[in-house]
């Protein structure tokens, strides 16, 4: 099946490191995207976020009488490196799979959030959805690693 594809990327003039400090755990994830929950349902391989964590995240904008949630899986970690994970939950697409890359840049890093999934008509509808909003989710995640440490 032909797959829907939506992506954002953009430079955070902070080392890797500090972008990842942010990526790396579900449970800050409100502080700078459009999330107003999150948690973890169960532990990684090796750590609470590693391969195999499942987490669920609220959305903060309210459609009808309920805030949207979505439950993930981690599928791959490189610690500071690329976050790979999939959707069990929470929006109607088959085989979902995104992956968040840093890659050192000289300016700082380059963070790039994309994902892929089946193109069936829910699919297309997610996708019109998605590829307004992962530019939003990079964004915020590039304010809050730029923003000055307390």
């Amino acid at each position: 099946m032909r797959k829907v594809e939506a992506a954002a990327e953009q430079t955070a003039h902070v080392p890797p490191e500090v972008v990842w400090s942010l990526l790396s755990d579900v449970m800050v994830y409100p502080q700078w995207g459009p999330w107003r929950k999150a948690g973890y349902r169960s532990e990684g391989d090796a750590a609470a976020n590693g391969k195999g964590a499942v987490y669920w995240l609220e959305g903060s904008k309210r459609y009808g009488f309920r805030y949207p949630v979505s439950i993930e899986e981690i599928l791959d970690v490189e610690p500071g490196k690329r976050l790979a994970y999939t959707v069990l939950r929470g929006i109607p697409v088959r085989n979902y799979r995104a992956e968040v890359t840093l890659t050192p840049a000289p300016e700082g890093t380059l963070i790039r959030w994309g994902a892929s999934w089946d193109r069936t008509i829910l699919g297309r509808l997610v996708y019109r959805s998605l590829r307004n909003l992962y530019p939003v989710i990079v964004a915020g995640l590039v304010k809050a690693a730029e923003a000055p440490r307390g």
